[in-house]
């Protein structure tokens, strides 16, 4: 039970990060700034509370929604900033894919897995061939970046025929 209290803070904080892109009393830039700024702050106060009460995510303690909670705010600053003020965003319509289909993707990624079925492809003995030709692991991280690349082409193939699952 109390594990739910600081998954509660942890929401809360992405409903403050909404508000604040929604209200349209800040400017854009400002927006930026703000997110960037209160995750900074949020980021110190999580580090100065982990003297006290350890940062640990298996128990997802206060600290570490703290410490998680700011950066998330820093990265969504940041993000925003490029995307949406500046406007360099060619480059993120993988992103809009994969957020358009992110339930659906979760659920095959769940049920079936990309991960077992790029190791059809790449693991076994190309695997162990890899691990032996450049380093130990090479072979895993092969077959994780081809799930990915699974999981962006289905991604994308929904996105084109207009497929989205809705709750």
């Amino acid at each position: 039970m109390l594990g739910t209290l600081p998954a509660i803070g942890t929401c809360l904080l992405g409903v403050f990060a909404g508000l604040v892109l929604k209200d349209e009393r800040f400017t854009a830039q400002s927006k930026s700034l703000w997110l960037i700024g209160v995750g900074a702050a949020l980021v110190a106060l999580g580090h100065l509370w982990g003297l006290q009460f350890p940062v640990i995510k298996a128990i997802w303690t206060s600290s570490f929604v703290l410490v998680a909670g700011g950066y998330s705010l820093m990265l969504l600053g940041v993000w925003h900033q490029i995307i949406d003020v500046w406007g360099i965003n060619s480059w993120s319509t993988i992103f809009i894919w994969i957020g358009a289909n992110a339930i659906s993707l979760y659920f095959i990624n769940n049920a079936l897995g990309f991960e077992p079925f790029a190791l059809r492809f790449v693991g076994g003995d190309f695997g162990d061939l890899l691990d032996v030709l450049v380093t130990p692991g090479t072979g895993l991280f092969v077959a994780h970046v081809l799930g990915l690349t699974f999981a962006i082409a289905l991604a994308g193939l929904f996105y084109r025929r207009k497929i989205f699952l809705r709750v």
